[in-house]
């Protein structure tokens, strides 16, 4: 291959040929005052020299590493096994995109294959996708799905589901036509009174979350039998970790189940990225979004995995897609496989267990705190809701010099909410970074 290199002379001589007299010009309709003036980039460095720097400038950043971090609300600091990270960094992994061609792609199918089997056996489903991009477009795919499948304009939606949650369901709903009615909380759970005058034959859909944005645990059960009632599918966004202790959406009544998977071997990672989780039961399978990997055998008896139901618009669906979800995030569904097959059911029930544990002696901890006082006595998971009658700044502050991250002040999102801070806590946290939490608040 013969390689041509352009002097000074031929790169004037190009601009010339198209009309221009340096390349400045070529920066004209770029306004002044966004072009970059000078880069400042400083001399070269050494390998060395610039490692040291960058360690430096690492050091700048507050991470759960550092700081005991209480802050939860759908990205969690739990335990990965090192196999995790060592198994999904492995090159074929990480360079395969996507398996388009089934002959060629026979590892990524099978992990696929083995993901969707084993979030069927948490979620007590009978189907699942191949993962989409968080909870939050999961949920708001599962609105759309049951809004094509009945053919009817209203979904009910609590106040308990996440913000950012319902603030992607109008994102997708923009240019639908469909009517959201958000239910109002009592004691931090869904006001299920309300839910049963609201159900009625123009409902698609009943969403809930469990645990809820607050921690609190819903009554799904009964949810799921008002939804039933009134013809309306039940949706029920899960955190997964909880399935260790806590019943299985599809014991529960869900006819979609859907979620974020990051407390499955995911690390928080400044929020992302995270991988949604997607299943339905049977009679809803050929509306799921996405692909599915299937298992079958090849013309010789072998068995072999094949992508299957692929209900995207870039196959043959066209314009009868049910979605235009583009990809999977195979990479963190395969980490959630990895550590789902690591930590096993035993692990996995302990796990659970211990953040149930662990909660709950921090808020008897913070209990005792004067100006804090438990904002309901529903029964909760692994986050609670609280409200500290202190000062916003000051706790910031107080948090900080604790070397803590969180909790969540609630007011952000809501005005209503102002005083009242969510606390998550997972396995790793100690009795005395709890108390550490409890002497930040006296602090303040």
């Amino acid at each position: 291959m013969e390689y041509v290199s352009f002097t000074q002379e031929d790169q004037d001589e190009m601009l010339r040929v198209i009309g221009v007299k340096d390349f400045g010009d070529l920066l004209s309709g770029i306004p002044r005052d966004l072009r970059l003036r000078e880069f400042n980039i400083g001399p070269g460095m050494s390998e060395m020299d610039l490692l040291i720097s960058l360690r430096r400038i690492g050091q700048r950043n507050f991470h759960s590493d550092r700081f005991a971090s209480f802050l939860g609300a759908g990205a969690y600091d739990h335990y990965i096994p090192p196999v995790v990270g060592q198994l999904s960094s492995r090159s074929e992994f990480l360079t395969a995109y996507t398996p388009y061609q089934g002959e060629a792609s026979q590892g990524t199918l099978q992990t696929i294959y083995e993901y969707q089997s084993l979030m069927c056996n948490l979620l007590a489903m009978d189907v699942s996708n191949a993962s989409v991009y968080d909870g939050a477009s999961a949920a708001a795919e599962a609105v759309v799905l049951a809004l094509r499948h009945t053919s009817r304009p209203r979904v009910l939606v609590p106040e308990t589901l996440h913000p950012e949650t319902i603030e992607t369901l109008k994102t997708y709903a923009g240019n639908l036509p469909v009517e959201f009615v958000l239910l109002p909380q009592k004691d931090g759970v869904t006001d299920l009174d309300i839910l049963e005058k609201q159900a009625d034959g123009r409902t698609a859909a009943v969403v809930l979350q469990n645990p809820n944005f607050m921690g609190f645990l819903e009554d799904v059960s009964r949810a799921s039998e008002i939804a039933r009632k009134a013809g309306a599918l039940m949706i029920v966004s899960v955190n997964p970790l909880s399935l260790g202790v806590l019943e299985a959406p599809g014991v529960l009544g869900a006819d979609i189940a859907v979620g974020d998977g990051q407390p499955l071997g995911n690390p928080v990672s400044y929020g992302g990225p995270h991988f949604g989780f997607f299943a339905v039961k049977e009679p809803l399978m050929r509306r799921l979004p996405g692909r599915i990997s299937g298992m079958t055998v090849d013309n010789k008896g072998r068995r072999a995995f094949v992508l299957t139901l692929q209900a995207r618009e870039q196959h043959i669906r066209r314009e009868k897609a049910t979605s235009n979800i583009c990809t999977n995030h195979a990479l963190s569904a395969l980490k959630a496989l990895i550590f789902l097959t690591v930590i096993g059911p035993h692990g996995f029930k302990r796990m659970a267990e211990l953040n149930v544990q662990k909660s709950h002696e921090t808020l008897d901890i913070l209990k005792s705190v004067p100006g804090v006082k438990p904002y309901s006595a529903a029964p909760f998971f692994n986050e609670f809701t609280v409200r500290i009658d202190k000062d916003d700044e000051k706790l910031k502050r107080a948090f900080f010099a604790q070397k803590l991250i969180g909790p969540l002040h609630l007011g952000r999102f809501d005005e209503r909410w102002r005083g009242l801070y969510l606390v998550a806590v997972t396995e790793q946290r100690t009795t005395d970074e709890m108390e550490r939490l409890a002497r930040a608040i006296r602090d303040a």
